[in-house]
């Protein structure tokens, strides 16, 4: 479509001065740097725990050290941060990893991640956020397309009340056609890096599947893919499938070199 090309030509200085490339090879356009990213990190955390009561003793004990296994398997920078994790009374079963180090899990997870190798899972793919930039990548696609929009809105001349319906209509368009796309790539992406990154840590990968259908049970009616920022469950689950050789062949490795956490469950 040609507001789409629009778009791109006004953000294209921007791109050609911050292209970048994810774990798996896709390119990304990352504008902010490191240090931003972590300072955001750190702040949405201290938000987080003032909203929500943390909780202590068997449960935290058991993210901790299902985070630690895997934290072992990440790339040195990662690695070395100082990362923190929190588990939070809320029946929501809700995960995050933030840029900076930062795990929060709520006590609802629990009721469908039930055993070590599905928080695993869980906890593998929020970690993956992070370690892709998918918060740098996902705020400078907004603000690309909001300067395209704005563009586009001062080339044309867009007034009055014929200006912001075609506004609205190009917001739209760029929300469904831009904004959510790069929503759901990232959530794919981020379950190829965590499979990996659970099977390097000594997790079974299977439990991947598993946990995905009971979130699936657990979640009742979805919008359609095409308005959603998560894909299908069915799509979820090929590109699980999909990856499930190599994740195993790691796995069994991780196995022989000794790699065997023991994350008994609260």
């Amino acid at each position: 479509m040609r507001w789409i090309h629009c778009l791109t030509i006004g953000a294209l200085s921007m791109s050609l001065a911050a292209c970048t490339t994810s774990p798996t090879g896709r390119s990304q356009l990352t504008l902010m740097s490191d240090d931003q990213l972590d300072q955001m990190g750190a702040q949405a955390f201290a938000e987080y725990q003032q909203k929500l009561p943390t909780v202590g003793g068997a449960p935290l004990r058991h993210v901790q050290c299902v985070t630690a296994a895997l934290i072992s398997a990440l790339p040195a920078r990662e690695r070395d941060q100082n990362w923190q994790v929190r588990v939070f009374e809320s029946d929501q079963a809700n995960a995050f990893a933030l840029p900076g180090g930062y795990v929060g899990i709520n006590t609802g997870l629990f009721q469908v991640a039930r055993n070590q190798d599905q928080l695993a899972a869980v906890i593998g793919h929020e970690i993956a956020h992070v370690l892709a930039r998918h918060a740098n990548e996902r705020a400078s696609t907004q603000t690309a397309t909001q300067l395209g929009l704005s563009v586009i809105s001062s080339a044309a001349g867009m007034q009055g009340a014929g200006g912001e319906t075609m506004m609205a209509a190009l917001g739209m368009g760029a929300q469904y056609g831009i904004l959510l796309p790069f929503s759901r790539r990232h959530e794919s992406e981020a379950d190829t890096l965590g499979l990996t990154l659970m099977a390097e840590a000594g997790f079974d990968p299977r439990a991947s599947i598993a946990l995905w259908n009971n979130m699936s049970a657990a979640g009742g009616a979805r919008p359609p893919t095409w308005l959603s920022t998560h894909p299908s469950h069915g799509q979820r689950l090929g590109g699980l499938e999909a990856g499930m050789g190599q994740a195993m062949a790691r796995y069994e490795r991780a196995r022989q070199a000794g790699r065997m956490p023991n994350c008994p469950r609260p």
